[in-house]
C-alpha cells in the first residue's frame, strides 16, 4: 500500500507528531488553513468514512475524543474549533486514509466551501 499516512504513522515519513497512542496518531498540517491546524488519523487504514463498520465505531469514537483533547491542550477549546471529515473528491478529500481536520485559532465562517 502507498498511503501517505501510513507511511507518516509508520514513521516512514517525517511530520510534526503532537500525540500517538495505541489507535490514533495526530500531527500538524504541512499546509494549515489555520492558526491550529492537526490531523487526527486513525493507525488502521481505511480509505474513506463510507469504508468505515459498525466495528470501526469506537476506533472513530476515539479520533474525536482525541482531536477534544488537542484542542484543550492547544488552548482553543473554550474560544471554538472545527472538526472537519472529507469524503471522497467533490468533499475535498486528497489523501484516501480518513482523517479529522482540527482547525482553531481564528474565526471560522459558515458556509465554509
Amino acid at each position: 500500500m502507498n498511503c501517505l499516512f501510513c507511511r507518516i504513522v509508520e514513521k516512514k515519513i517525517p511530520s510534526k507528531k503532537v500525540y500517538e497512542d495505541e489507535h490514533v496518531f495526530a500531527f500538524e498540517d504541512i499546509h494549515p488553513q489555520a492558526p491550529v491546524h492537526i490531523l487526527v488519523v486513525p493507525k488502521k487504514h481505511i480509505s474513506t468514512i463510507l469504508e468505515a463498520k459498525e466495528e470501526d465505531n469506537e476506533l472513530i469514537g476515539r479520533m474525536f475524543q482525541t482531536a477534544n483533547k488537542l484542542a484543550k491542550d492547544r488552548g482553543v477549546a473554550e474560544r471554538g474549533f472545527r472538526l472537519v471529515l472529507n469524503c471522497n473528491r467533490e468533499s475535498g478529500q486528497t489523501i484516501y486514509h480518513i482523517h479529522l481536520h482540527l482547525l482553531a485559532g481564528r474565526a471560522m465562517h459558515w458556509p465554509p466551501g
